[in-house]
């Protein structure tokens, strides 16, 4: 994990992650942030703790007991850095099995003005139609992206960034501003127009933004199995500080991340 994450700062990252998803409601328990929601996406749907200290077996077993009470499922989103092998042996034992792991990445936002001109990303406050668009054009599940569009116009704190060329919008994304930090989601280009930049732009424009609000420092979410995005991040300074993994339940179909 770099040296610059406190404990705070990881707090402060798990509650501005729920800041942008905007889950419906959002239960706290000492350690634990504990959101429902019924949109498929996995930030919006987990338990997460708020720190990095040993996971105990009593904390999961409250936090089960907290969703059966609503008759919900659970699903655990937690730290492979923080999983005892007590606790990875007991885990499938309560019917839970992990998914594919995703990488927590942080990085310094002026970092990320080095990698393309940000001229060209129209942001603005409110998600627009030109924005919305990208999340379900041809190439992407229209249901997934129509459930990310939903999701992201919720939250009182982001921006919606989107490029566009010869009236055709081709990528979009959404920056949001809490807790002290800048994080990123939704990063989308059409199939079309990949391999363009368009991504580093967006990346430039929204971190401009923040930067503009006095904002140093940011963080995103990446699945593992996504070489491309890393690659991109990876030229843009970010560095993992932690992977997580969901656990869900056998019978529980699993949400996007």
């Amino acid at each position: 994990m770099p040296a610059m994450l406190s404990p705070d700062d990881i707090a402060a990252i798990e509650r501005a992650t729920l800041d942008a998803v905007c889950p419906a409601e959002v239960h706290e328990i000492p350690g634990w942030l504990l959101p429902y929601d019924p949109l498929p996406i996995g930030r919006a749907q987990s338990a997460v703790p708020l720190s990095h200290g040993a996971l105990s077996l009593e904390a999961l077993h409250t936090v089960q007991a907290h969703y059966q009470q609503r008759d919900w499922p659970t699903v655990f989103r937690l730290p492979e850095h923080v999983l005892s092998p007590a606790v990875t042996a007991t885990l499938p034992t309560m019917g839970y099995a992990p998914d594919a792991p995703v990488h927590v990445q942080v990085a310094p936002t002026q970092k990320l003005l080095e990698l393309a001109a940000s001229e060209q990303v129209v942001i603005q406050a409110r998600p627009t139609p030109p924005w919305a668009s990208v999340y379900t054009a041809d190439g992407f599940d229209p249901q997934d992206g129509a459930n990310r569009v939903q999701l992201l116009s919720r939250s009182a704190h982001a921006v919606y960034a989107h490029v566009e060329r010869e009236g055709q919008t081709l990528a979009a994304g959404v920056g949001v501003i809490s807790r002290g930090w800048l994080s990123l989601h939704g990063m989308r280009t059409r199939p079309s127009a990949q391999g363009q930049g368009l991504a580093s732009q967006m990346l430039a424009g929204l971190a401009a933004h923040a930067l503009a609000k006095g904002i140093e420092r940011v963080f995103l979410q990446v699945e593992a199995s996504n070489t491309v995005a890393l690659g991109l991040y990876q030229k843009a300074g970010f560095a993992t500080a932690w992977r997580y993994q969901y656990w869900r339940s056998h019978k529980h179909i699993a949400p996007h991340s």
